[in-house]
């Protein structure tokens, strides 16, 4: 697929096509990322720094189970 490189006010963008977006999952307002790789970049709706963040909670959470349990009460 080939995307053609347009002005946007100040800025250049790129149009995205209804099947991309539904295949990334993604709207009006949602963010994309770009991730640079040895063949070239690739666009996804996933966000590394908030997987790692979320690893971190998952594994507080796994070990304080039943504080948190406590305090939910």
């Amino acid at each position: 697929m080939v995307l053609k490189v347009r002005e946007v006010g100040n800025s250049l963008g790129v149009l995205l096509p209804a099947e991309v977006t539904e295949k990334l999952r993604v709207g009006p307002g949602d963010r994309i990322f770009v991730t640079e790789t040895p063949g070239g970049f690739e666009l996804s709706a996933y966000d590394p720094d908030f997987a790692e963040t979320m690893g971190v909670a998952e594994n507080v959470m796994r070990r304080y189970r039943n504080t948190l349990r406590e305090l939910g009460k």
